[in-house]
């Protein structure tokens, strides 16, 4: 690849004194909803008490139906590598197989963070242009005769890559294999934007985190376990206490339900998310996420006429809801794109990542979100391609207006 330093125009200089609204268009952490910021503006609360345990129990209820599932919920006051580290650390031990399926940037992560633990992982690869093909991994689990592979690692929607896989699909071919292997998903950028049944699609680990779909500040994750989870654990040699499964889900005592203190404040937020997710009601919050991130492929696919940009994501039906990764040519910088959206027009992008992390940035288009904060995000983008004279087919913002019209019809 050139060195694009020799290619970066020279930036204009600014005035850095923002006015307005903050344009926070990154796929994590989304904007957060007054609402959500005011219920967790109040005075700490006895978190041993009877209202905050009745106010919690009813929390890990609510969230039961979300990740589509009647099983457990674990709450910890982590990020989504946390959740990860908790569900390989209930699950496996030292010396055990995973299989991961190449998804893009956060697939390889998750595969790192299981060897750092001592698991020994195998990556199905993958183009990081299309979704994971479930053959594949069928293949690889038909020749897995000693049943050595314990679990699959899968990232439902990729933050790096734009790409949503098949998570049903994935379980038929575990399925068609015979394999006995745990179905993980991670679900931290897709939840709540698309549809996800854990239950029905045979999901045994699903993790989760609240700075996304969930409209919270960064700082819980989420593990919905299955009863063979549950189980599988038990048999778990790996020594640990914060991430434990059984401790948080089968003591007598409450505040092991969060190995200690509970994030309170988290989960004051928290509950008012979800009254609002459900105000919305879920399949609306969905079709929401469709309109919007269909909008912003069709100003992509407008851009992408003038030869240089393009949609990562090969098949349209791979596009994910929540985040959508624009592919530039290797002569022009994306930073200088982002550079200039932010310094310019109050708008932050995500940066590209992993391999394609100098051709690429990304549009987050998930959580409390609406048709004219899509318009504007794309309008400050196309004022930026503009102001670079990076190559772009003109009428991005008409094509995403006209995107959502036809879902008006």
């Amino acid at each position: 690849m050139m060195n694009k330093t020799t290619k970066t125009r020279k930036m204009p200089t600014f005035n850095t004194r923002q006015r307005g609204w903050n344009f926070l268009q990154t796929p994590g952490p989304t904007n957060i909803p007054n609402r959500v910021l005011n219920a967790m503006n109040q005075p700490a609360v006895e978190f041993l008490g009877p209202e905050f345990m009745d106010f919690a129990r009813r929390l890990f209820d609510d969230l039961k139906p979300l990740f589509g599932t009647t099983g457990d919920i674990v709450i910890y006051a982590a990020n989504g590598h946390g959740s990860w580290e908790a569900a390989l650390t209930n699950t496996l031990d030292i010396g055990d197989k995973v299989l991961i399926p190449e998804t893009g940037r956060f697939a390889l992560s998750w595969g790192d963070f299981a060897g750092k633990l001592g698991v020994e992982y195998e990556v199905v690869e993958n183009d990081w242009r299309k979704a994971v093909n479930p053959n594949a991994i069928e293949e690889k689990l038909r020749a897995d005769t000693h049943h050595e592979i314990k679990a699959i690692l899968l990232v439902h929607t990729d933050t790096g890559t734009g790409i949503t896989s098949d998570v049903a699909g994935v379980r038929a071919a575990i399925d068609a294999a015979g394999h006995p292997a745990l179905l993980m998903c991670d679900t931290i950028a897709s939840l709540l934007t698309c549809p996800y049944e854990m239950d029905s699609w045979g999901v045994d680990v699903t993790i989760g985190a609240g700075q996304k779909g969930f409209m919270l500040p960064p700082g819980l994750g989420f593990n919905a376990v299955s009863p063979k989870a549950r189980e599988l654990a038990k048999t778990c040699q790996r020594p640990g206490n914060y991430w434990d499964w059984s401790e948080r889900l089968e003591s007598e005592e409450f505040y092991l339900s969060f190995c200690g203190t509970a994030p309170e404040h988290m989960m004051f937020g928290l509950r008012a998310a979800i009254d609002m997710i459900n105000e919305e009601g879920v399949e609306n919050v969905f079709k929401r996420h469709f309109r919007l991130s269909r909008a912003v492929h069709a100003a992509v696919d407008k851009w992408a006429e003038g030869g240089v940009l393009q949609n990562n994501a090969v098949n349209p039906d791979d596009r994910s809801n929540s985040v959508t990764t624009v592919l530039l040519d290797e002569v022009h910088d994306p930073i200088d794109l982002r550079n200039l959206c932010r310094e310019r027009y109050n708008l932050a992008l995500g940066n590209g990542m992993g391999k394609i992390m100098n051709v690429s940035f990304r549009i987050g288009h998930m959580g409390d979100l609406n048709e004219a904060m899509i318009f504007g995000t794309l309008g400050a983008v196309e004022a930026g391609l503009k102001g670079l004279q990076i190559p772009h087919g003109e009428g991005g913002v008409n094509a995403a207006i006209d995107s959502l019209l036809q879902f008006d019809d």
